[in-house]
């Protein structure tokens, strides 16, 4: 893995939109790996949150992205790994803040929310953003610390 090295996943509802992101990133220098689905056949947001936390935990990929219909089921799904960041954004300056105050390391998308555009700029902002550390870095290390 290299530090341009994405895992990305959508269910049905975010499908089309993945595709776009993939070609951006790929454009971009960015090996993505694609953890699915391919269609547009009901499928369970869930299964594919998990693969892109796995793939993230394990060290296949640096970050991820998911994208379903509105970014909140894979959002919540996400997070519920304790080594993910899991970050829903609607804009550029929310996707630019995850990273640099929360260290967010997945990136969550509303396709049937947000254009194309405002989409693949929130994909932008995330990946070229850093984390600011310091103040921050306290805060966020304390979410991965179990509560009492």
């Amino acid at each position: 893995m290299t530090a341009k090295t994405i895992a990305i996943a959508a269910d049905h509802g975010g499908v089309e939109l993945k595709s776009q992101i993939i070609k951006s990133l790929a454009d971009n220098g960015w090996e993505v790996i694609d953890l699915g689905t391919d269609g547009s056949e009901s499928v369970d947001y869930p299964d594919y949150a998990q693969a892109v936390a796995k793939s993230i935990i394990n060290g296949d990929a640096a970050s991820g992205i998911l994208v379903c219909g509105s970014g909140i089921g894979m959002s919540i799904a996400a997070n519920r790994y304790p080594q993910i960041r899991a970050a829903l954004v609607h804009d550029r300056l929310s996707a630019e803040l995850c990273r640099q105050h929360n260290n967010a390391n997945v990136l969550c998308l509303g396709a049937r929310l947000l254009g194309d555009a405002t989409a693949l700029d929130c994909v932008n902002a995330f990946v070229t953003t850093e984390f600011e550390g310091g103040r921050h870095g306290r805060r966020v290390e304390k979410l991965s610390s179990l509560p009492d």
